[in-house]
């Protein structure tokens, strides 16, 4: 039986592009066949790695930039149907709790809820998710062992499999998220999608 297509999805929680590529993925995967490897990795180690910024720092000086990205949510959000997502208050959320938190749920064997849980915390109730407090509450009531799953976040091994997944993209050519790798193919941010669907089409297409 001939292996599926993965569609690699470099991911961190703080990315609201990440967000909405997450809600838009998996019409994509069922389309062709693919499946979506999501894969956990901190934004502020990638752009360490890279020497880049964020949106907000890169290009706040330029006139008109930043207000034209808001018009290109919108219009996303508009296209596909996203009428749950809105913008994080606290943002920018330093997600090293939480992106901890989800390699320990995944490998609690809870990563898909987990994920579920705490993007609807962060871009559509609006809940300060660096708190440990806050977490822990958005875990609770989302049906998580919020205690254990906070309390792997200090596991040794849990800390390098984080690292080493952002070191292993930014040796892939990732330079901000969401990137998307289709096999060999690189591809960043949202406003790619239908490049990696192509792609993937193509490159199941071949199989």
């Amino acid at each position: 039986m001939t292996r599926p297509v993965s569609i690699d999805f470099i991911f961190d929680f703080g990315s609201p592009n990440a967000y909405l590529s997450g809600k838009v993925l998996p019409a994509i995967a069922a389309r062709t066949g693919a499946t979506i490897n999501l894969i956990p990795c901190l934004l502020g180690g990638i752009f360490k790695a890279t020497n880049n910024a964020s949106p907000m720092v890169a290009f706040g000086g330029v006139t008109g930039k930043l207000a034209y990205e808001g018009l290109e949510t919108r219009r996303f959000v508009a296209r596909h149907g996203l009428s749950a997502f809105r913008a994080n208050p606290h943002f920018p959320v330093n997600t090293l709790l939480i992106m901890r938190g989800l390699v320990a749920a995944r490998r609690a064997g809870v990563g898909d809820t987990y994920v579920d849980v705490v993007q609807a915390a962060m871009w559509e109730a609006g809940e300060k998710m660096d708190d440990p407090e806050v977490v822990a509450r958005v875990l609770t009531a989302g049906g998580l062992d919020a205690a254990a799953l906070i309390a792997a976040t200090q596991e040794p091994e849990v800390k390098a499999e984080l690292v080493a997944n952002t070191e292993a993209a930014v040796a892939r050519g990732a330079f901000g998220i969401p990137t998307f790798f289709v096999g060999d193919e690189m591809f960043f941010g949202k406003d790619r999608l239908g490049q990696v669907e192509d792609e993937a089409a193509l490159q199941a297409a071949r199989r």
